[in-house]
């Protein structure tokens, strides 16, 4: 009896210690999560230092900064980094932006964005004062819009075009006895080239050149444009990499001045009326958000429905697009009467064909009872472009990458690799000729293969002929820019996969147009994000795990990575075969 009045205690007192915890946890994240209200005093400055990667709506980790899981998880939201741009070109006390780019974490059309923001930004007499100790391209591609740009007496500058790398892993695959056995259509559609190949093809190597070139061509134009250069000889900097020492990139005009950090803010104090031996007031980007509030009162409501990563099938997660619950929000975007147009901001190179097509589908319906406008980000390729065609308008960065309209699959012949690197036979019985035919311990038969072959065709048959419809042409046109080949946005509009060149905004404006509410709308974020529960247990469930693997392997890191995405290829893919970032 004293021992059960003992337990009973101590179990009594650990519910009660347990209780208070968890509510001294909520208060303390409470706390954390309450919205201070910033002022902004007179001749301040906005700071941005881009030094997280920038994601399409921003994702806050309130756990990083007490330490419960990894801080690398946070992001900056290119939506809410315009929404501050956009504020402080109207805020009286924001006299310019001071920008830097240390560890500049973003895709081609994600930095045309906020270039784009800058430069409405300096429409109103402000200005834009840019430094680092060294620019990567991209970096520099974004600062170039600056009305001074600066760099550490030190520092490097890489101004030297771009390149394109192809890891293939065929030579791995045969050292392993593992036989990928291909099935596609498109000579241009090379995902699966990396699988059976030991290098480029033909066709990869003339769509990855042309489309290298325009995304290039954009670049130095509108470099060339911000500093007052000529096109011919900015294109001269970067084909012979002339500014290799600091010194060169002064020289020849890239660059204002070389500089230590403090010899930055010294001109910045200048550039307002500061004294030298006054503090300069700049404002962080984090804390300028909470300045302001773009809360709008409306019965109109414009959904933006963010797509994300690669295609799969069921729910998803914050690194994938979910058919499932992609659908869940089309089809609450769809029956919500106070939402009278709809913009799919896409961001995602593909993945799962039938994924792709049941969200063809819902996108579709939703077309039939308001305005569905795509907004393409950094990539909307293979399934990516598959969501997009079933809209009433494609909007693309001219630097987007897009079309990759093919499909393929892929079934792994394990047998050699069991046979003769493990010792493990398999044997089969089956009640029909093709019973065992979708396996993985032998190689397809010659009949099984066609069947395989014959489902892809018909896919791509189903692929080019709703791009046909939504597009508005015929077959053979489609077919004629399809076959898997890659486009930047610029080449895709002109050959008619796109509509219009154009930013996030504009298509939130064409969306507004289309239902006819331009001049009352409010702009609504889907799908919610988390909560800070919710986002704690993920976190501990998974990304604490990716950040310790990351951390061990390093460089190696993307080869492993490359190696664990052949998982997701089950199933029909309809995938884009590498990414494009300028770093």
């Amino acid at each position: 009896m004293k021992f059960l009045r003992n337990f009973l205690a101590s179990f009594l007192a650990l519910v009660i210690f347990s209780v208070l915890g968890t509510l001294v946890f909520v208060g303390v994240i409470s706390v954390m999560s309450a919205e201070e209200t910033v002022k902004v005093s007179s001749k301040s400055i906005l700071h941005l230092k881009l030094n997280k990667p920038i994601s399409e709506v921003e994702f806050e980790n309130p756990f990083g900064e007490v330490g419960f899981v990894a801080s690398s998880a946070s992001s900056m939201g290119l939506v809410q980094l315009k929404e501050v741009i956009a504020d402080a070109k109207t805020n009286e006390n924001i006299e310019g932006i001071f920008l830097e780019t240390p560890m500049l974490n973003a895709g081609t059309a994600t930095i045309e964005e906020i270039r784009l923001a800058l430069e409405d930004f300096k429409t109103s007499g402000k200005f834009v004062v840019a430094y680092n100790e060294y620019y990567t391209e991209g970096a520099y591609y974004l600062s170039s819009v600056a009305d001074k740009i600066y760099m550490h007496p030190e520092g490097d500058l890489e101004f030297n075009g771009l390149s394109a790398n192809v890891t293939f892993l065929k030579g791995l695959f045969d050292k392993l006895k593992v036989e990928p056995q291909i099935f596609r259509v498109g000579q241009f559609k090379s995902a699966v080239e990396p699988l059976m190949r030991t290098d480029m093809s033909e066709e990869n190597r003339l769509q990855l050149t042309s489309m290298l070139n325009s995304v290039n061509n954009h670049l130095i134009a509108n470099v060339a444009n911000s500093r007052g250069l000529s096109e011919a000889d900015v294109k001269q900097m970067s084909d012979e990499m002339l500014a290799r020492q600091p010194e060169d990139a002064v020289k020849y005009g890239l660059l204002d001045s070389l500089t230590y950090y403090d010899g930055v803010i010294s001109f910045l104090k200048k550039k307002i009326g500061i004294d030298a031996d006054k503090d300069l007031s700049l404002v962080k980007y984090e804390k300028y958000k909470k300045s302001f509030s773009n809360y709008k009162s409306s019965d109109n409501e414009v959904a933006v429905i963010v797509a994300s990563g690669e295609i799969v099938s069921g729910e998803g997660d914050i690194n994938n697009i979910g058919s499932n619950a992609f659908v869940k929000e089309i089809r609450k975007a769809r029956e919500d009467d106070e939402i009278k147009a709809v913009v799919l901001r896409i961001n995602s190179p593909g993945g799962s064909f039938v994924a792709s097509d049941i969200m063809w589908r819902e996108i579709k319906l939703t077309s039939e009872m308001k305005p569905v406008i795509a907004s393409m980000s950094d990539v909307a390729a293979s399934g990516g472009y598959y969501m997009s065609m079933a809209c009433d308008t494609i909007v693309a960065q001219p630097n987007t990458i897009t079309g990759s309209i093919g499909i393929f699959g892929v079934i792994f012949n394990f047998k050699d690799f069991l046979n003769e690197k493990l010792g493990i036979t398999n044997e089969e019985v089956n009640t029909g000729k093709y019973s065992g035919m979708m396996t993985v311990t032998r190689p397809l038969t010659e009949e099984e293969s066609s069947i395989v072959q014959e489902d892809i065709n018909k896919g791509y048959e189903t692929f080019v002929t709703k791009a046909a419809q939504g597009r508005g042409m015929s077959v053979e046109a489609i077919k004629a820019v399809a076959s898997g080949r890659v486009w930047t946005g610029e080449q895709a509009k002109t050959n008619g996969l796109v509509d219009v060149l154009g930013d996030f905004d504009d298509a939130i404006e064409i969306a507004a147009n289309a239902a006819g509410v331009q001049d009352d709308y409010k702009i609504r974020y889907y799908p919610k994000q988390r909560s800070i529960f919710e986002e704690f247990f993920k976190e501990l469930e998974g990304d604490t795990k990716s950040e310790a693997i990351k951390a061990e392997l390093g460089e190696l890191y993307p080869y492993f990575e490359m190696l664990k995405k052949t998982e997701n290829l089950k199933g029909v893919q309809a995938r884009l075969p590498y990414e494009l970032n300028l770093n």
